[in-house]
């Protein structure tokens, strides 16, 4: 029919009507807050590049559990961050049931047990002397196979300490095969692996590496993937899934929207996106310059990634988005 009977502006007269037909909305449920937590420390340290957040101590760390719990976040996921004297060339204080990780995920279940869900980052990057995702062979590659092994006991281990989900990130391959036959064969069939199927050594990850006190020496461009690639990812996603993936992830998230997509059309299990360190930063910065409405901002892009087909968004907003979504609805 010709203008004027077709008017879509009917439906965005008010709040009301807008609401009653908006097509995508993030549920706090579906949020994930990553959260630090630094061996040694008394009290919450701020991370200069990532405004608002901070390096738990293990005290800081149940209470930002148990604050992000009653605003109904759906889960949380836990990053050790190691002394450097704990750090050595295979990552072993990854594996140490007595180890930062292990601890703080033991402290995060104590307080709030199956209330949400208790993931924790799988990788020895935190662990190692130099930065890598696994241990080098003599040329200073990354080995790949003998990274596995350490991945399938870092997995129990972790599992073994409470984590109702391990997530490995440290994309080599075949590691989500070794960590699901690792589990099942101490007993732990139930923990669930949520991979990091996707991941693109990118340029979003400078905040992060602060947050974590990366030693990286060099780059990950030979086991992360090239930005430019999605075929590349879809078969990274194809075998995860075929590996025993319950989960699959894109991150980081807002640059790859594409890629979201792609990869929701592409499996029947739940898919995550990880709104990374880089994107949290750019909005926080331009936010505290009055370039942009913050929470306007924060809303939206979730929203975003939300449309693309992530189920599961991890974001440093979390906890304060929960909130947000409330009010907003």
């Amino acid at each position: 029919m010709p203008y004027p009977e077709i008017r879509p502006r009917r439906l965005r007269r008010t709040a009301a009507l807008r609401r009653l037909v908006e097509e995508t909305r993030v549920a706090p449920a579906e949020l994930v807050l990553p959260l630090f937590v630094k061996e040694g420390l008394t009290e919450p340290r701020a991370i200069s590049s990532l405004p608002g957040v901070v390096q738990h101590s293990r005290e800081s760390l149940r209470k930002a559990a148990h604050e992000a719990v009653g605003a109904g976040v759906g889960g949380l996921i836990v990053f050790g961050v190691p002394e450097q004297a704990s750090k050595d060339e295979t990552g072993s204080a990854g594996l140490d049931p007595d180890g930062i990780l292990n601890v703080a995920i033991r402290d995060v279940i104590a307080e709030v047990g199956d209330a949400t869900v208790v993931m924790g980052d799988l990788c020895l990057d935190e662990f190692t002397t130099h930065g890598h995702c696994g241990v080098l062979a003599p040329d200073g590659s990354v080995d790949n196979d003998a990274t596995l092994e350490l991945y399938a006991q870092m997995g129990i281990a972790m599992a073994e300490a409470g984590a109702h989900v391990v997530a490995p990130s440290g994309m080599m391959d075949g590691q989500v095969g070794a960590i699901r036959r690792g589990l099942d064969r101490a007993g732990h069939q139930d923990v669930s692996v949520l991979a990091y199927a996707v991941k693109y050594a990118g340029a979003f990850y400078g905040p992060f590496r602060e947050a974590v006190e990366s030693t990286l020496q060099g780059d990950r461009r030979t086991y992360q993937q090239d930005p430019g690639n999605i075929r590349e990812a879809l078969r990274e996603v194809d075998l995860d899934v075929a590996e025993g993936a319950d989960m699959v992830m894109v991150k980081p998230a807002l640059p790859y929207l594409d890629v979201i997509a792609a990869v929701r059309d592409r499996v029947d299990v739940p898919v995550a996106a990880y709104q990374v360190s880089g994107e949290y930063a750019m909005v926080e910065a331009a936010a505290a310059n009055g370039w942009v409405d913050r929470e306007r901002v924060i809303v939206e892009s979730l929203t975003s990634i939300k449309r693309a087909g992530a189920q599961i968004i991890l974001t440093y907003w979390a906890t304060e988005a929960a909130h947000l979504l409330r009010q907003r609805y």
